[in-house]
């Protein structure tokens, strides 16, 4: 699932240069992502850099965008084209929350 920024937003900014795909913009009243930039930080984090900063804990999972590991994964190479990306099978746990132990 893309990450998107709910309304609870309070528009301080923290989230958008956490982003590593620039994916995150001031809207209008809130900030908002672009889902097809968002890749939920796998490849970079076990995280989502963006909630990680939140102060609100405003960025979530966007439940109308069920994406898997691997689509994410995909869009994060396509991205990131300069970048040396190991296969998917390879990547280490701690680039991609997908990997977390429970």
């Amino acid at each position: 699932m893309a990450t998107h920024i709910t309304e609870d937003c309070i528009n301080c900014g923290a989230c958008e240069p956490e982003c590593p795909n620039e994916a995150i913009s001031e809207g209008d009243d809130i900030y908002v992502i672009d889902p097809d930039r968002c890749t939920e930080c796998v490849g970079f984090h076990d995280y989502e850099a963006c909630q990680a900063v939140c102060p609100v804990e405003c960025c979530l999972p966007d439940p109308n965008r069920p994406e898997t590991e691997e689509q994410l994964y995909e869009r994060a190479k396509k991205l990131h084209p300069e970048k040396e990306w190991p296969p998917l099978e390879e990547l280490p746990a701690n680039l991609s929350r997908f990997r977390k132990q429970s």
